[in-house]
């Protein structure tokens, strides 16, 4: 078995499976639910890549290029309307070549895959009126199931 130290060094021996935590990549990759391949970058990284990168704060995170400049990278999780203009290629580690949906890995080359995104980033403009509607259906289903899940637990009891 081999132990490694970093996930820098995890990434750079080959294939890395990491878990999914967080909301930022919905509805792509869903929190607790999925995980996702991350390989070692070979030179510059394009549009619509997902690479692993530390950002300035010391973070681990795993967000999509929505575009790629001279220095850097224009970079976005897709459950985010937050953009992020100061990420360059000594901040990224690897790069996500897919992710496991349960037991089915889907490939980031997948046609249904590309189909996504290409919807979810050439209409970036949708994405903040999208996502604040779904936060807002999630919540109230969550305030409506709150008083029943109360009245089943204390039926128990």
């Amino acid at each position: 078995m081999v132990v490694h130290t970093s996930i820098e060094d995890a990434v750079k021996s080959g294939n890395f499976v990491i878990h999914s935590h967080g909301v930022s990549m919905w509805p792509m990759i869903r929190n607790g639910k999925d995980s996702v391949r991350i390989v070692p970058v070979e030179g510059r990284l394009d549009k619509n890549d997902i690479p692993l990168y530390k950002d300035n704060r010391g973070r681990y995170v795993v967000h999509r290029i929505i575009k790629v400049t001279e220095d850097g990278y224009v970079i976005c999780g897709d459950g985010l309307y937050e953009i992020e203009y100061d990420i360059t290629d000594k901040n990224i580690i690897g790069v996500v070549t897919g992710y496991f949906r349960g037991e089915k890995f889907i490939s980031c080359d997948a046609k249904n895959y590309l189909k996504y995104v290409h919807f979810w980033v050439d209409n970036f403009y949708l994405r903040k009126p999208l996502i604040w509607t779904v936060r807002k259906i999630r919540s109230a289903k969550h305030r409506l199931k709150a008083p029943f899940l109360r009245l089943k637990t204390s039926k128990k009891q």
